[in-house]
């Protein structure tokens, strides 16, 4: 019988040994390869070619979610499945919009995280029940941002560069560090940006950005 081969990206290492000793010890399944940041989860993943990719979201200079596209573009028949510990909205809207088959939280993953794995390597998606409702809501109800539909011109360079990386889930100390600003600066942009596109929440900035194609690789 032909095992599914896993791919591990985390910078944990100790959970990366556990997640091994888990996978390894199903008779389907076989871990081949793993990473702890961008560049080694790139350069890994395409020599060993895996089935299922298991990527953690925050990773030492990258936020995983950025990967997915590029993952996606060279490595197509490998299937990616989030495992994180933010159950959060707004990075599972962002996940599946880039092309991830799942999303698992790591609190669950000893009685998710295998089935998880046969979901996505069969063709399917997993979602655990509280986030499909959280799609489904997301399609009954448009976005309070929808209604007025905002346009991008309202924003400075500064801010939309800011709204972009609040959306790829860095924290204000990261953007601050990244456009060597304060994180209060960075407070004062993103209080801005809310007001001008009449938005109260980051799940709301995550769709605008998304629909404003401002998560694109090219940007």
């Amino acid at each position: 019988m032909s095992k599914i081969r896993v791919f591990l990206a985390d910078d944990h290492a100790v959970l990366r040994a556990g997640l091994k000793s888990l996978l390894n010890a199903e008779a389907d399944m076989s871990v081949v390869g793993e990473a702890s940041g961008k560049s080694d989860c790139l350069s890994n993943a395409l020599v060993f070619k895996p089935d299922v990719i298991l990527l953690d979201i925050n990773m030492p200079g990258c936020n995983g979610l950025e990967l997915i596209p590029e993952l996606r573009q060279k490595l197509p028949e490998s299937r990616i499945l989030i495992l994180t510990m933010h159950d959060d909205a707004g990075y599972l809207r962002q996940a599946l919009a880039a092309g991830c088959a799942g999303y698992v939280l790591k609190q669950a993953a000893d009685t998710e995280l295998l089935s998880a794995i046969r979901t996505v390597y069969n063709g399917g998606v997993f979602l655990h029940p509280t986030h499909t409702k959280i799609l489904l809501e997301d399609s009954l109800s448009p976005a309070p941002s929808e209604t007025e539909d905002p346009d991008l011109s309202r924003l400075s360079e500064r801010e939309t560069t800011v709204l972009r990386l609040i959306s790829l889930g860095y924290a204000n100390k990261e953007i601050a560090k990244q456009l060597f600003i304060s994180v209060k600066t960075v407070e004062t942009y993103k209080a801005r940006v809310m007001e001008k596109l009449n938005i109260s929440s980051r799940a709301a900035m995550v769709r605008f950005a998304l629909k404003h194609g401002l998560l694109d690789d090219d940007m």
